[in-house]
């Protein structure tokens, strides 16, 4: 089974700027992606690329195992896309916005759609201009969910979505993969990504400098301890594998790279009071990336 998407030396350049360098990334059928970097590190490159908005420098993209450049409208068929921003036409309702997008996919399914639409509690009858971002943002995931399409690409979807109603989009990727949809979700929520993703691709300046599933990636990853004694303390200002050490009165912080066994036999010696250890998360992942990456 082909690869659903895969780049190959994928590179965008505007002028002299760099916008996207050498990207090779694979996203296997029944996965969902999460695309993380901040602003102006290629994502939105990336998408365009994707959906042949635009066209790459160099390099190649294949989707569904076809050359994308030779087979966009075939393509298309099969691809579904929610924009961080959508843009609907203001007069229309969102009932009249639904059923116009129903009609470019024959099998749009309009009984899935009338339970997202239960499922988001968004009102259909208000024209578009009526609606806050978040309901603008309801409209455009309901849409993309209903066409049932193999491949789902997602900028920011979540966006504007209340607390309820991010649970409820979490619930509604989940139903797409068990149908056997794949997702490439890029996000600047890490909680959501880490929730959702199986494997999460990291961007800095255009380059990808790290890809995996998040269990994969997490030996990049430290442990966070916080230690508290009522006397001497152990000497671990010297250890390779400790980082952001800190010492005060009564208390130590710090980060352990890698096994955490040694360090924690070390420190049981001075018999401290208390130990708190947090796991590892995909926003420490990220900035610890972020930070140790020229």
């Amino acid at each position: 089974m082909p690869h659903v998407i895969e780049t190959k030396g994928l590179t965008k350049i505007y002028g002299s700027l760099y916008a996207l360098k050498n990207l090779d990334l694979t996203l296997e059928e029944g996965n969902i992606l999460g695309y993380l970097g901040p602003n102006g590190s290629g994502k939105t490159t990336t998408i365009k690329l994707l959906l042949g908005l635009i066209y790459p420098t160099s390099g190649t993209i294949n989707i569904f195992g076809k050359e994308s450049s030779k087979n966009f409208k075939e393509i298309h068929k099969d691809l579904a896309y929610v924009a961080s921003e959508p843009a609907f036409w203001p007069n229309l309702t969102a009932k009249e916005t639904l059923y116009f997008f129903s009609k470019f996919k024959d099998n749009y399914d309009l009984d899935y759609q009338s339970k997202l639409i239960k499922r988001f509690d968004l009102d259909i009858n208000k024209k578009i201009r009526q609606y806050s971002r978040g309901n603008r943002q309801k409209i455009a995931i309901i849409s993309a969910l209903a066409r049932r399409s193999k491949l789902i690409i997602m900028d920011e979807p979540s966006t504007g979505l209340d607390p309820i109603m991010e649970q409820v989009f979490k619930e509604s990727i989940f139903e797409a993969k068990e149908n056997g949809q794949t997702i490439f979700l890029s996000s600047h929520i890490l909680e959501e990504v880490e929730a959702i993703c199986d494997q999460i691709a990291i961007l800095k300046n255009g380059k990808l400098i790290e890809f995996g599933s998040l269990e994969n990636l997490k030996h990049l990853n430290q442990t966070k301890f916080e230690v508290y004694f009522n006397n001497q303390k152990p000497a671990l200002s010297k250890n390779k594998n400790i980082i952001n050490l800190k010492i005060e009165k009564e208390k130590m912080t710090f980060q352990v790279v890698g096994p955490t066994n040694e360090i924690l036999a070390e420190v049981l010696k001075y018999k401290p009071n208390r130990i708190y250890s947090k796991p590892t998360s995909l926003e420490d992942l990220f900035l610890s990336v972020y930070k140790n990456t020229k």
